[in-house]
């Protein structure tokens, strides 16, 4: 069984998530609420959670506090609830160290396949703190990137492309999985999109640009 922390002020929200989510599981995946910033991070400290989904907006801490406060103790994968997602509030997040973001409104089975997405990730396995790729790497705790020496500046975009990419180093992700985990199933970006931040990332990365490699028709991969 997993535990998971919902941390969100709506109590609709709250019931369908928990609901639905037991149902799917078959009881498997065990979520406990709370409906305020202060509370979630008391319940944070107290027990062992396998997984944190933040509301952004909360009263008393907002989830980036709950975020920062939870990763001076934890590694434990957190996602945020966002019915904002500006390139200031996701770099914020990253910064901070959560893993995924996802946006409101949102279909539940696609909430649902990123918790099992995330805890699958970290099943029996303590969190790596640097994504690594030759001299290519990526600290997810405090959202820093470095080619070399040099520190690499990233929109949010493009950061967590290059984060999807090293997660999976070595396997190609296809471009429909980067759009759909980017920026969601109703959206109208398209793979023009996608390849224009692509370019971007590898002239941000300098020499290590070449790691970024394009499989024709299926999508990238980084090695």
């Amino acid at each position: 069984m997993y535990r998971i922390l919902l941390v969100e002020d709506d109590p609709n929200i709250r019931e369908m998530i928990c609901d639905y989510f037991h149902d799917k599981s078959d009881g498997s995946l065990r979520v406990e609420v709370a409906d305020n910033g202060q509370d979630g991070i008391v319940m944070a400290y107290e027990n062992a959670y396998d997984l944190l989904i933040l509301d952004v907006m909360l009263p008393e801490q907002d989830g980036f506090e709950v975020c920062r406060e939870v990763r001076g103790t934890s590694d434990v994968p957190i996602l945020f609830l966002t019915a904002r997602v500006t390139e200031e509030d996701m770099l914020k997040g990253y910064a901070l160290g959560c893993d995924d973001y996802i946006t409101k409104p949102f279909p539940l089975s696609v909430l649902y396949e990123k918790v099992r997405a995330l805890l699958k990730r970290s099943k029996g396995l303590v969190r790596s703190h640097l994504l690594t790729a030759g001299t290519l790497t990526m600290n997810p705790n405090n959202g820093m990137v470095f080619s070399g020496e040099s520190e690499v500046k990233l929109t949010a975009r493009e950061y967590a492309i290059l984060k999807l990419l090293l997660e999976n180093k070595g396997r190609i992700v296809s471009r429909e999985t980067i759009i759909v985990r980017l920026w969601g199933y109703d959206t109208d970006a398209d793979e023009r999109v996608l390849d224009n931040h692509i370019r971007n990332i590898r002239k941000a990365l300098g020499d290590n640009g070449r790691l970024i490699k394009t499989v024709i028709r299926r999508g990238y991969r980084i090695d």
